[in-house]
Order: C-alpha cells, then sequence, then structure tokens
C-alpha cells in the first residue's frame, strides 16, 4: 500500500479539492429569468380615455340644458301656473311648502321641455356602439318616439286627470269637506300624465323588439289574452284607484297594443319582399 497514494493522486475536478478552512463552498445558483410584464395596450386606453370625455361632454351639455329651462320655468311661474291647477282651490300648509311645490313643479316641466335635448345627447354618445341595424332604427323613429311621448302626456293632461280628479273628488265629497294641498295635486297631475306618456311607447318597443327577432306578429297574436291582463295589471298600477282612470288608460293601451301588432305584421313583409328570392339548384 502506497502511503503517498493519496498526494499523487491527480486531481480531476475541482468537486475534488477540499473546502478551504472557514469557507463554505459556495455552489452556483441558475437564475429564472422573469416572465416578461404584459405590454400595455395604448390604443385601448386612449380609446377608453376618449368615451369617458365623450360621455362627460353630453352630461355636461344635458346638465346645461335642463338648467337654462329650469331657470326660465321657475322665473315664469306666475305666468303658466293656473294652466297646470286648471283653477283648483289649492291650499298650502306652510311656508316652505310654496317653495318646495315651485320647486317640485318647476323640476318636473324643466325636465319635460329638456327631454328631447337629453335623448339628443344620449343618441350621440351611444350611436359608435350600435349596430347598423340599430342606428338606423333609431334614427328612423327616435322623432315618432317623441311624438308619441307627448302625445301620452296630453292625453293624460286633458282627458284622464280632470276626469278622474272630479270622479275622486265627488265620491269624497258626499261624506267630507275636501281640502287638496298644492303638493298632493302636483304629485296626483304627475300620477296622470308621466307613465301615460311612457305607455304610449309601446309601439316603437315592439318594432325594436321585432326589429332584432325577439318577438314577431304571430308570437304577440298567441299572448294577446296575456299581455291584456299584464296592461290591465300596469294600468291600475300607474292610474289612481280608481275605475274610471284605470279603464281610461287600459283602453288606450290595448288599442295601441293592437296597433303594434299591425306594425309588426307591415315590417314582417316589408322584410320579407326586400329579401332576395332563394333560387333552388336542380340536381
Amino acid at each position: 500500500m502506497d502511503p503517498y497514494e493519496e498526494q499523487n493522486r491527480k486531481i480531476k475536478s475541482p468537486l475534488d479539492l477540499p473546502p478551504r478552512a472557514g469557507k463554505e463552498e459556495v455552489l452556483p445558483v441558475p437564475t429564472e429569468t422573469e416572465p416578461p410584464h404584459p405590454m400595455e395596450a395604448p390604443h385601448e386606453k386612449a380609446t377608453l380615455v376618449g368615451h369617458l370625455s365623450d360621455l362627460q361632454k353630453q352630461l355636461i351639455k344635458g346638465a346645461s340644458i335642463f338648467l337654462f329651462f329650469l331657470v326660465g320655468v321657475f322665473s315664469t311661474i306666475n305666468l303658466w301656473l293656473p294652466f297646470v291647477t286648471r283653477g283648483h282651490p289649492l291650499i298650502i300648509l306652510g311656508p316652505l311648502e310654496v317653495v318646495k311645490f315651485y320647486m317640485s313643479i318647476s323640476t318636473a316641466i324643466a325636465l319635460g321641455l329638456s327631454l328631447p335635448f337629453l335623448c339628443h345627447f344620449i343618441w350621440k354618445f351611444v350611436q359608435p356602439g350600435l349596430t347598423e341595424q340599430e342606428s338606423r332604427f333609431l334614427s328612423l323613429y327616435s322623432p315618432v318616439m317623441l311624438v308619441l311621448f307627448l302625445v301620452g302626456i296630453a292625453f293624460g293632461y286633458f282627458i284622464v286627470n280632470p276626469l278622474s280628479y272630479s270622479f275622486l273628488l265627488s265620491l269624497g265629497a258626499v261624506n267630507f269637506d275636501i281640502m287638496v294641498s298644492a303638493q298632493e295635486y302636483m304629485r296626483f297631475l304627475l300620477m296622470t300624465t308621466m307613465p301615460i306618456g311612457l305607455l304610449f311607447e309601446l309601439p316603437i318597443a315592439t318594432l325594436f323588439l321585432s326589429a332584432i327577432g325577439v318577438i314577431s306578429a304571430e308570437s304577440m297574436k298567441k299572448v294577446r289574452r296575456w299581455s291584456y291582463l299584464v296592461l290591465a295589471i300596469v294600468s291600475a298600477l300607474i292610474t289612481p284607484p280608481d275605475f274610471i282612470s284605470q279603464l281610461l288608460v287600459l283602453i288606450p293601451m290595448i288599442l295601441l297594443y293592437e296597433a303594434s301588432i299591425a306594425l309588426v305584421l307591415m315590417a314582417e313583409r316589408r322584410k320579407a319582399k326586400a329579401l332576395p328570392p332563394q333560387t333552388g339548384m336542380d340536381g
């Protein structure tokens, strides 16, 4: 056995070297490359900022138009208030009630006057995100929507409101001395006008649903009875709790529903004529 075997042995690798005194062997640690951060999309951020900027502009325009009408209506309240109250004897329960009544009725009228402008501003904002069919539909029927809303308001103001008001007062005058406050009269007036104006949009709503393929004239005919029941419930909810008001609203709603079926049927026939004829291949 060679006593110098340990000294004469050749070192084949650095791993064979003995560790130095006072130092620990440090092996190299493989470094992992961090995954690259996702690239930000400047185009998407710019688009979002542009949409928010457009929304802010439309909101500022709408608020400016509303404030303009509010100031104009409030400053001329003594001129048009007798036409709204129809000369009914109304009472005020306190000094602050006068300001509350004036502001409430001025706000309601200013909102109604600024509604066409607000709809136009909303239309300008949502137009880039609409499909061609939706954009064409809204551009064609927006004036009709405004006209139907005004017709509904006029129907409620000139027919539903006076008849219902007289009926309810005569019903209570048998046993009570009736004094109507200005605030309650305004609430009753809004109840008998604004919801009816919205209900008169039924033909446009059905045409839009038909244009996007949700309903058809045949499906509306099949659910006619259930639709009448729904209209009766809606008319009972939005009108004063008397049979006269509910009947005065229900009859036009039924007529509008039937007119909606006729309009949808006409639109379907026009669409069918516009489609190119299908030619079959003989084989």
